[in-house]
């Protein structure tokens, strides 16, 4: 009887740890979003860089102040949050991802069209403010619209538009190529996802409520 009543309590705080990684605001009945796991993951082997395109070279395309409807990054700011750990948010407290089709070096961002709608570039009209993130880790890259997106560690940064609150971080793990990013511009794999939770749809192919994922997009 005692090796039974020991089992339920092992049995108990396993079920507690699968949940006790799940972000503010996470609802594990939504569809295309995996219950996510505490996990001690090293970082992988950066993924490889795409090939260089054969196609020639074009002009530059000149920076751009950005579209007036369009939100600004005015800070980044690097904070622990409970379960993840650290992470890298914006003046507003939503949670910042980097892409691993993008690439580092040289700094490129790969999002653009469709992709950009469901995950927003952070984009600046000037030098953010920052908190708990090095001065020497940001950068920016001129996008393909000619608007500046802001790099961390070379990477594009992003928001998603999945979170519906600041400090969520429901884009964690989706298509296996987007992770939370972390001050040094590294991915963040202390939460993790079972499974590889799909992006919601963009804002105009998607319902008033793209909460819930599940879309076939593959950015």
């Amino acid at each position: 009887m005692a090796h039974h009543k020991r089992t339920t309590v092992i049995v108990a705080s396993a079920m507690v740890a699968l949940t006790a990684c799940a972000p503010a605001g996470y609802n594990g009945a939504d569809s295309g979003a995996a219950e996510p796991v505490a996990v001690a993951a090293a970082e992988p082997t950066a993924a490889a860089e795409p090939e260089a395109s054969a196609a020639p070279e074009q002009e530059p395309v000149a920076d751009q102040a950005p579209p007036s409807d369009v939100q600004i990054t005015d800070e980044l700011v690097g904070k622990k949050l409970p379960r993840m750990g650290t992470v890298v948010t914006d003046q507003d407290g939503w949670v910042l991802y980097r892409f691993d089709k993008d690439s580092d070096d040289p700094p490129q961002s790969n999002c653009v069209d469709q992709c950009a709608e469901v995950w927003p570039p952070s984009l600046t009209d000037g030098n953010p403010q920052l908190r708990g993130v090095s001065d020497d880790k940001v950068g920016t890259i001129t996008r393909q619209d000619g608007t500046r997106q802001l790099t961390i560690g070379g990477w594009p940064v992003y928001r998603y538009i999945g979170d519906k609150e600041p400090g969520q971080w429901k884009g964690q793990g989706v298509g296996g190529t987007w992770f939370v990013v972390d001050p040094n511009g590294k991915k963040n794999l202390t939460c993790l996802p079972t499974g590889t939770p799909k992006p919601v749809a963009p804002p105009a192919a998607g319902s008033s409520d793209s909460s819930g994922g599940g879309s076939d997009y593959s950015y």
